[in-house]
């Protein structure tokens, strides 16, 4: 029984640091959303306040700094779902190019300038280039935050931060030949040879293995099988590059990658988001921890001008390449300061004996500070930048690249739904269907029908779908019980969208119409043209009907 006990006790002390930072952390973003700043900003701010108290020691154990590291693997595994091979293949000149751009200008400047302020050549190139890089964790959440995915500056920005995840493996290689005393070339090499085979394995994991997976998975119909294997594909593709010696980050990009195609991303990308955002306070209360209060007083000078100058050197230097990509002014200034902070890897190469030696005690700890620091004020900056560019060009900062979402969503491919689907494919309206039934889910796939397997029913799942950002909403599963449930928080959450149902009995259009929505009565003929004719209604469009026994001569007709 004592043996029990002490084995309790040692389970209880292990999760209390986890379980004191959940509580603390909910309270965190509730003050953050009360004073209506970024939740980033409280979980840092609440990290800080710790360390100020003396109370970081009591929370730098194994399970926070391994729930935070599985945050910032969740992100890039999110990260991932967004960027399929044809994306990658379309983005290529903006990873590739821009994002190469970036780190020569941006890290060869903090290198230049560490080099004529008399460090050691060493220090100065690493430490340099660590500095061009930006926070992924940060940068992405802020995107997010915003709905910025989409939009030229958020695509960009997530480009170059690819590309950095790539540059940071090669900084990484380059210290820890630094510290071996090895040759350089030969290691830099061998990490550029795993580099390309994990590309290559997720490539053929997206290409034979994806659809196969999930169509097992999906016949066993068990949610919780489907969160086992999302969590187990991020966790291992990260586990399996860590292995190989790269960034464990990398590996959870090429996780989501691999799935980034199949049909069933969304709902994939719904079970991760609630552990994303959850594992992701942990990583940004660690941030918050490993800011030296005491370095903070005693050297307050040194790290202001030190966080002043990182803050003030890196956006302008960032906007310098985004005009050397030939951006405009505006978009690179927004750009630039998005991007315009230090990077966790940078911590990490700082962290290094290697390198840390290089240059005094000092000046490292004050470059550490500066770094954490521009971390917590990158949501002031990138506000900073964007009402700066707002200013310089007519419209919108953050326009949308035309035709990227689609105007309609359909739920559910019932017969009413794909009559739907065909007319606005005729008239070449976007649309986006999910089916939650495995059975029509596969038949309307092998139709050509542009259908993801999802829940709409989950309320998680509204922010992987977009709806906020669609015009129009159709309700066409034949059923109302789920509208009935989740009405007053789609009220709240997309107060813009026009919601049309397609009611099978007479009996509920009242209650539909009392719910907001735009009911249509399906038990009378010509129930399915009406439904058609108010979607057009509401995107102020005119139907083309095709002409019977003609086609047009761009498009294929569909079999019915």
């Amino acid at each position: 029984m004592a043996g029990e006990a002490a084995d309790a006790h040692s389970v209880v002390a292990t999760i209390q640091p986890a379980i004191t930072l959940l509580g603390l952390g909910i309270g965190a973003a509730l003050a953050s959303r009360a004073l209506r700043l970024n939740p980033i900003v409280g979980y840092l701010g609440l990290g800080l306040a710790l360390a100020s108290l003396g109370l970081a020691p009591d929370f730098s154990g194994p399970l926070v700094a391994a729930i935070s590291e599985a945050g910032v693997m969740f992100l890039l595994f999110n990260l991932g779902l967004h960027f399929s091979l044809g994306r990658i293949r379309a983005e290529a000149g903006n990873i590739f190019g821009f994002g190469s751009l970036q780190m020569l200008v941006a890290g060869g400047g903090f290198a230049v300038l560490f080099w004529a302020l008399g460090l050691p050549v060493m220090f100065a190139v690493i430490a340099g280039f660590g500095m061009g890089l930006s926070s992924t964790a940060v940068v992405i959440g802020l995107i997010r935050e915003r709905g910025q995915e989409d939009c030229p500056v958020g695509r960009a920005a997530q480009s170059i931060l690819i590309f950095q995840d790539i540059a940071a493996i090669l900084l990484l290689v380059t210290a820890g030949a630094l510290a071996s005393g090895g040759d350089l070339a030969p290691a830099l090499g061998i990490a550029g040879a795993k580099a390309l085979a994990a590309f290559g394995i997720a490539v053929l994991f997206a290409r034979f293995l994806t659809e196969p997976l999930f169509g097992l998975i999906a016949r066993a119909g068990t949610t919780e099988v489907y969160t086992a294997t999302a969590l187990f594909i991020a966790l291992a593709a990260g586990w399996a590059t860590g292995m190989a010696g790269l960034s464990l980050t990398l590996g959870a990009f090429l996780g989501g990658m691999a799935v980034a195609d199949s049909r069933y991303r969304i709902l994939v990308q719904t079970e991760i988001d609630a552990f994303r955002g959850l594992f992701m306070s942990f990583f940004f209360i660690s941030v918050g921890l490993g800011i030296d209060p005491a370095l903070l007083v005693a050297d307050w000078q040194l790290v202001t001008i030190m966080t002043a100058g990182v803050i003030a050197l890196k956006c302008a230097f960032n906007v310098i390449a985004g005009v050397l990509n030939r951006w405009s002014v505006p978009g690179s200034i927004q750009l630039g300061f998005l991007l315009g902070q230090g990077s966790e890897f940078t911590l990490v190469l700082l962290a290094l004996p290697a390198v840390a030696g290089l240059a005094e005690a000092r000046l490292v700890s004050a470059m550490v500070t500066a770094i954490a620091i521009s971390l917590a004020v990158t949501p002031f900056v990138s506000n900073m930048g964007r009402k700066l560019a707002g200013r310089l060009r007519q419209g919108p900062p953050d326009t949308k690249l035309a035709g990227d979402d689609a105007p309609v969503l359909i739920i559910g491919l019932t017969p009413e739904g794909r009559a739907l689907a065909d007319a606005l494919d005729f008239n070449d309206i976007g649309y986006l269907a999910l089916e939650a039934d495995q059975d029509r889910f596969q038949t309307a796939l092998a139709d050509g029908y542009h259908v993801h397997r999802a829940n709409p029913a989950d309320p998680r799942s509204w922010d992987a779908i977009g709806v906020g950002r669609r015009k129009v909403l159709v309700v066409a599963t034949g059923a109302t019980d789920v509208s009935r449930e989740v009405t007053p928080l789609a009220q709240q959450r997309m107060p813009d969208v026009v919601r049309i149902i397609a009611v099978p009995q007479a009996g509920e259009l009242a209650e539909m119409a009392d719910l907001g929505l735009v009911p249509v009565d399906m038990s009378q003929s010509g129930g399915t043209a009406r439904l058609i004719e108010l979607v057009f209604s509401a995107l102020g469009m005119t139907r083309e009907v095709p002409v019977p026994g003609l086609a047009r001569d761009d498009a294929m007709p569909r079999a019915a």
